[in-house]
């Protein structure tokens, strides 16, 4: 789930925020799409090729199944998607079917842009996991329906540890300090093999400085909507970029922030280039295509050396949303319940969106997982005893967060400020912009 470094990501998301509060006070679903008669429902999503195949093929049997219901399919990239969404957004014109992540389903929720799925009887929710449900709400209504659920994990290219000799770690003792001396060590083998190739990728999202934060006993928000971490753990993290840096083991900060707003496929680890980095579990299937080689799943190191301290969770890997201005949400509840529980949908898309919390989905799909799919499923049954519980929603005023963490972690790689004062700067913006929301 790589995110784009341009501000320009943070200043759209606050332009849009703006007019959603302006749609919150007068924004009601329109009913235009009941009449039964031909209709198109515009759908976007963010994904890879994978995803993009996988996706198309499912909108295909679902109008063989519909000829009612035309889909316009809209998709993206993660760097560029939000960007698009807040500017249609904000300008009336969003798609019918949303691709939504949890960091702003209370943002575009909480603003009244987002249809609650509870009210659609055509919605069939009788099969999803209670603890997916309650993941998509926001003050009572379904904004979102959970496509499946995934873990931050450290996935490895087994290749290039066996290349270079390097042992690959006992993730469930690992600390930090052994995944900076792995990484080192990779990059170290390299250079001398004569290879421009790094020991690790920088883990510089949100969802990075909230494992981090868990690890410290905190989250990234607390519970009454609030920033749920110190300042001194910001620091801290900040800081562990540096030390990773100075050891030589990930790339320069140029190459590092060029990485960031790469597409899956083009990343500095889908292209051999890095032998760790953080993704997701769903994304395994689509890394490993690209590599053509095996990817290994990794815990989080901790500070302690223990698996139950590496602040580890589950998390809805994405959500299935509405806009409350569809003209047919009637249709595009209906393409959100075909992704759902349509078993030959599930059975196209598999993993690539999570494992499904559906349990009739579950039982189709398992003949049909690869084996990098089936490592993933195990992966995730294999550390539940030592995950904590899923973290707060991001509260409405908060989607701009994630680009500021990348903003600050980019300063703080390029010399710009230090982890003290980039820990400080995060706080006040992030602060300043959830307060501005609430007022």
């Amino acid at each position: 789930m790589k995110t784009s470094l341009r501000t320009s990501t943070m200043v759209k998301s606050l332009a849009a925020a703006a007019t959603l509060a302006l749609l919150a006070t007068g924004c009601s679903p329109s009913s235009a799409g009941d009449s039964g008669g031909n209709v198109t429902v515009r759908f976007t999503w963010w994904g890879n090729d994978l995803r993009n195949k996988e996706t198309q093929q499912v909108i295909d049997a679902f109008q063989a199944s519909h000829p009612n219901i035309k889909i316009q399919a809209e998709p993206g990239v993660w760097s560029s998607y939000w960007d698009k969404l807040a500017t249609t957004t904000a300008a009336n014109d969003s798609p019918d079917v949303i691709q939504m992540d949890q960091a702003y389903i209370a943002e575009y929720g909480g603003r009244g842009a987002l249809l609650d799925l509870s009210k659609q009887s055509n919605i069939d929710t009788s099969k999803i996991d209670q603890d997916a449900l309650d993941s998509g709400q926001v003050s009572g209504k379904q904004f979102g329906l959970s496509t499946g659920q995934n873990a931050k994990a450290v996935m490895i290219n087994a290749k290039m540890f066996q290349d270079y000799a390097v042992p690959i770690p006992d993730d469930k003792t690992w600390t930090w300090a052994d995944y900076t001396k792995t990484a080192a060590q990779i990059a170290k083998a390299a250079a001398k093999a004569g290879q421009t190739n790094y020991g690790s990728s920088y883990s510089l999202t949100d969802s990075d400085l909230n494992t981090w934060a868990m690890q410290h006993g905190e989250s990234l928000y607390s519970a009454d909507g609030g920033l749920g971490f110190k300042e001194s753990t910001a620091t801290s993290f900040f800081q562990n970029l540096v030390d990773l840096r100075n050891a030589g083991a990930a790339p320069p900060a140029n190459i590092a922030t060029e990485d960031i707003s790469a597409p899956v496929e083009q990343t500095l680890f889908a292209t051999g280039k890095t032998a760790m980095s953080w993704w997701w579990t769903n994304q395994v299937n689509a890394l490993q295509s690209a590599l053509k080689t095996d990817v290994k799943i990794l815990r989080a190191p901790s500070s302690t050396g223990s698996a139950k301290d590496n602040g580890m969770s589950y998390k809805p890997s994405m959500f299935w949303s509405v806009s409350s201005r569809s003209k047919h949400p009637k249709e595009a509840a209906e393409v959100v319940n075909y992704m759902l529980n349509n078993l030959d949908s599930a059975k196209t898309i598999l993993t690539e969106r999570g494992f499904p919390t559906n349990s009739e989905v579950q039982a189709a799909i398992d003949p049909l997982l690869t084996p990098a799919d089936k490592s993933a499923a195990a992966f995730l049954k294999d550390i539940k005893p030592d995950l904590q519980s899923g973290p707060p929603v991001p509260p409405t005023g908060s989607s701009g967060v994630q680009a500021l963490i990348q903003r600050y972690c980019t300063d703080v790689l390029f010399d710009r400020k230090s982890p003290a004062d980039a820990a400080k700067g995060l706080m006040d913006e992030a602060k300043g912009m959830i307060d501005s929301a609430r007022k």
